[in-house]
């Protein structure tokens, strides 16, 4: 392994342990990466806000792939900006409210927006939504750019909101398990993995200049276009199976392990 110009990481399972924290050596590697001119990219789910908010220091440095593929941004210039259409939004909302328990959120470029009271639920996704509002009804256009809806399950989103949800792809959408609890849906092509390949031509970086680090079913697209791709140990395992190298746990930052092992050897 030689010559990386570009490392990409997942945020929660992945880069972030089960407390939400970044490790606290991450500054002193980031250094070392930055000397040895390699950009660091988180790669996302989350709003661009519940991203940036971890690296405010080093904001205009780097770059960030949000909203799993449909917002990116390079050295704070936007690269890529997707929106899904309002008939699209509606429809979606309306087949959500049939499953017991699932919660919508509309995630735009301003803000997130959800038509719950639940405080339980608010208080809990201010964690990844930043800046967000409460809407009387979610089928009613927002002034926003709507990037995607992500719906929340308390008990498992691949096995409550996928059989619901998974026709839309035959409607120009895409539809990815994001997380034990969470299912995005995007316009169709927009994943971390296009993202990421606009990303590597726009800086005329190769796959094999490539690693990235993932631990769920929006990252394997990512994973594919990297010669070294990681999945967690705590991974999902059809990650493992796209990936070619394991890392250790979240909790135990396995990320910054990996890359200090590369660090080191290099």
């Amino acid at each position: 392994m030689n010559d990386i110009k570009l490392i990409v990481t997942d945020m929660d399972g992945t880069f972030l342990n089960s407390q939400y924290e970044v490790s606290p050596e991450f500054p002193e590697i980031y250094e070392e990466l930055k000397r040895r001119n390699i950009l660091f990219v988180p790669a996302s789910g989350r709003q661009m806000l519940g991203i940036t908010k971890y690296f405010g220091a080093i904001e205009n440095e780097i770059g960030f792939i949000a909203e799993n593929g449909g917002y990116m941004v390079y050295k704070n210039q936007e690269l890529f900006a997707d929106q899904l259409n309002q008939e699209n939004i509606a429809e979606i909302i309306r087949s959500i409210r049939t499953v017991p328990a699932a919660t919508a959120v509309l995630s735009g470029k301003k803000k997130a927006y959800y038509e719950t009271d639940n405080q339980d639920f608010i208080d809990y996704i201010a964690r990844f939504y930043t800046d967000n509002e409460r809407r009387e009804d979610l089928t009613e256009p927002v002034d926003d750019s709507i990037f995607k809806i992500a719906v929340y399950h308390p008990e498992s989103s691949e096995k409550y909101l996928y059989p619901v949800v998974k026709d839309f792809d035959q409607f120009g959408l895409e539809v990815v398990i994001s997380g034990q609890h969470w299912m995005d849906i995007m316009n169709k092509n927009i994943n971390k993995g296009n993202a990421l390949e606009k990303l590597q031509k726009t800086l005329n970086i190769t796959p094999a200049q490539t690693m990235v680090f993932g631990d769920y079913m929006n990252d394997i697209e990512m994973l594919k276009k990297a010669q070294y791709s990681y999945a967690m140990e705590n991974a999902h395992p059809a990650v493992k199976a796209a990936a070619s190298f394991e890392a250790g746990s979240n909790d135990n930052f396995g990320v910054l392990n990996t890359i200090k092992r590369y660090l080191n050897a290099e």
